[in-house]
């Protein structure tokens, strides 16, 4: 896993050829995402204390705070991912989930006999057990830095869980973090919609096709979410 904040920068950089980030193009979108960010906090519905803290930590490294905008905890990244966890595809009811499980390749799609919840479950278990057994902590306990290590040790495939191989639960994870950031705010994350202000995506208003050919004029408005909140 490459360095988190350079990581994000790249993202946004390729981001800004897209219609959506030039149609804000000029507004302080960074400066206004940050401001947006406020800690709350809130007592999970599926995950245990220990495991949404674990989560606050995790979701953190792969998307932290810095000059661009608040990072995953306050965008509200665990909520989001805890609110998927009690839904059809937290439990699995969207897939089809008989066997045989046989390992494959990735075009084969998911090979597991876990939903997303039962992966969640075990993931963070495991990755306790590998932090106990190679910093003497619990992963929550550890720095930053030793935290960034071991996810980029998961990542790299070579670390296994007794029940499935680390990197799948770390691709789980990533994939997750990055819906909760840019998913519209009703599923929990996006909080006040920083993510959209970061990339300057209007999200559900009904009309800006007048603005989609004029070069460099910037989009007069913020983003709106599908529930009618705005930034």
């Amino acid at each position: 896993m490459s360095a988190p904040s350079s990581s994000r920068r790249r993202f946004v950089r390729n981001a800004a050829g897209t219609t959506a980030f030039l149609l804000l193009a000029g507004q302080d979108l960074p400066g206004r995402a940050f401001a947006t960010g406020t800690s709350v906090d809130t007592t999970p519905v599926y995950f245990t204390p220990a495991e949404f803290r674990f989560l606050h930590a995790a979701c953190e490294c792969i998307y932290p705070a810095d000059s661009l905008g608040p990072g995953a905890s306050m965008l509200g990244v665990p909520d989001f991912i805890d609110r998927q966890m009690d839904t059809p595809y937290g439990r699995g009811e969207l897939w089809y989930m008989a066997g045989p499980f046989e390992d494959g390749p990735a075009n084969l799609g998911y090979q597991l006999p876990f939903a997303p919840r039962d992966l969640y479950r075990k993931g963070i278990a495991g990755a306790n057990a590998y932090a106990q057994s190679e910093r003497g902590k619990d992963f929550i306990d550890l720095t930053s830095h030793d935290q960034i290590e071991i996810l980029t040790a998961f990542e790299g495939g070579a670390v296994h869980f007794p029940e499935l191989n680390a990197r799948l639960f770390f691709e789980q994870l990533r994939r997750n973090t990055l819906e909760g950031v840019f998913a519209d705010p009703v599923h929990g994350g996006n909080r006040n919609m920083a993510g959209w202000l970061l990339l300057g995506f209007p999200g559900a208003r009904a009309d800006f096709m007048d603005w989609v050919d004029q070069e460099g004029a910037p989009y007069p408005f913020g983003p709106v979410s599908i529930s009618g909140q705005k930034a």
